[in-house]
């Protein structure tokens, strides 16, 4: 099982999830996305992408290092982009997909409505000149914003936030960062590396995969109703979950309840 993290957090959102998974008879691999923690680019010269399909890429490359040629996929935010792209492009890879904190619909996103709109305005800020130099330079306070605000108070401490804010350290997290909400309102240029695999996400209209979304009920950035009604996109076992009173962070929020639904589900359908 391959473990996503999302924005702005790191591969350790999954320490207390992990240990469930592997008594249940799972191996897992959590790895940080690039542009956070350990990460570090090839050359000067690789454009600093932060569009889906270039982590996807990174993902498939990861496997393919690992000797995993079917595997199962869970993903938080930006994770769960991800896996959702994995799951509809390479139905072959993946056995099955848990994804938190997002529904999936197919094509590009959407305009959002107002209310949706203004919960998004970080993306918005990120757009502007004075945003990007905000997040370059101020980018631990720009996070800790967002994890103030995305859900209710009082699951989390400095001290949790500071370990997780050293991912954010990495030289290449704002360059990444900017370019990933930039991207997803065509307000910068893709990396033309990845075109033909984000024509192939945009181009699928169902998942035929097994599909678990878990979403937090008080998630005050990706609305909960956001993900519902979206069953005539799934062909295969859909199931989803709201978790109430939890915020946009259920992985950490939440670990006890999230493990205890991913074993479930990938007991079921990550094993054949």
């Amino acid at each position: 099982v391959i473990l996503l993290h999302g924005w702005p957090d790191d591969a350790t959102t999954y320490a207390r999830i992990s240990p469930v998974l592997h008594e249940a008879g799972f191996r897992t691999f959590s790895p940080w996305l690039r542009g956070f923690g350990p990460t570090s680019f090839l050359s000067k010269e690789i454009m600093r992408s932060g569009e889906v399909a270039a982590m996807a890429q990174d993902v498939l490359d990861f496997a393919d290092a690992l000797g995993l040629s079917r595997f199962a996929v869970v993903g938080h935010d930006w994770g769960a982009r991800i896996s959702y792209l994995l799951a509809s492009v390479f139905p072959d890879r993946i056995k099955c997909c848990a994804a938190l904190s997002l529904g999936w619909q197919p094509g590009k996103p959407a305009t959002p409505a107002p209310g949706q709109a203004k919960a998004f305005w970080y993306q918005w800020f990120m757009a502007t000149a004075r945003g990007a130099e905000f997040v370059r330079n101020n980018g631990k306070e720009f996070a800790r914003y967002q994890w103030d605000s995305w859900g209710p108070s009082g699951w989390f401490d400095d001290a949790i936030f500071d370990g997780v804010a050293s991912s954010f350290e990495n030289p290449d997290w704002a360059d990444v960062t900017l370019h990933s909400y930039r991207v997803r309102w065509e307000e910068a240029e893709p990396d033309p590396r990845y075109a033909e695999l984000a024509r192939r996400q945009a181009a699928v209209k169902i998942i035929t995969v097994p599909i678990l979304t878990l979403h937090g009920g008080d998630d005050r950035v990706v609305f909960a109703q956001s993900s519902e009604g979206l069953e005539e996109h799934f062909t295969a076992f859909y199931r989803r979950v709201v978790l109430d009173g939890i915020g946009h962070f259920p992985t950490r929020e939440a670990s006890d309840q999230v493990s205890r639904l991913l074993a479930a589900f990938l007991d079921s359908h990550g094993k054949r």
